[in-house]
Order: structure tokens, then sequence, then C-alpha cells
């Protein structure tokens, strides 16, 4: 499951994303989107989770909470994915 994380202070690096994440399970990449030209961060990234139900969870459990002093946006991410598997399976 690919999740959105918004709001993110400036401070917070992957690593510290990551580990407020894997309380919920196995997180296998976390992404702060960048300024090209800067290389500050823009206050919102990705994290990967494997499982749906830990990432549900995750998204039950962090969203609208404190994180270095900013209430982070979390939800499941919507739109173009960046994996290999061009074929979705359609929900029940």
């Amino acid at each position: 499951m690919n999740i959105f994380v918004s709001n993110i202070s400036f401070k917070v690096r992957e690593q510290s994303l990551k580990e407020l994440f894997q309380q919920y399970g196995e997180v296998t990449n976390v992404r702060i989107i960048k300024d090209k030209e800067t290389r500050r961060s823009k206050g919102y990234g990705f994290v990967e989770m494997p499982n749906d139900a830990e990432g549900n969870a995750a998204i039950n459990g962090l969203n609208g909470t404190n994180h270095q002093e900013r209430t982070i946006v979390v939800a499941e991410a919507k739109g173009k994915k960046e994996t290999t598997d061009t074929h979705s399976q359609p929900e029940n």
C-alpha cells in the first residue's frame, strides 16, 4: 500500500518517518519529496507498506496526530502507482 503523508515538518528525515510507521508493520520504502533546486523538503511524502491491513492501521492510527510539532495528514495515496504492476485487481 502506498501512503501519502502531508504537513510533515521540514526538519523530518526519511528515517524518522520510517520509524513512525514501523509501529504498525513493515515499511519497504519512504520518500520525502524535495524541491529540485533547493533540495528542501516540500512537507509531504510517501510511505510504502506491503501489507494493506498494516497500512490501513497506520493511516487510522497516525492521521491527525502530532509529529515533531506538526499535525500530519495520512491517507492512502491515489493516482499514479510507481510499480511495475500495470494491471490492478477490481475491488469486490
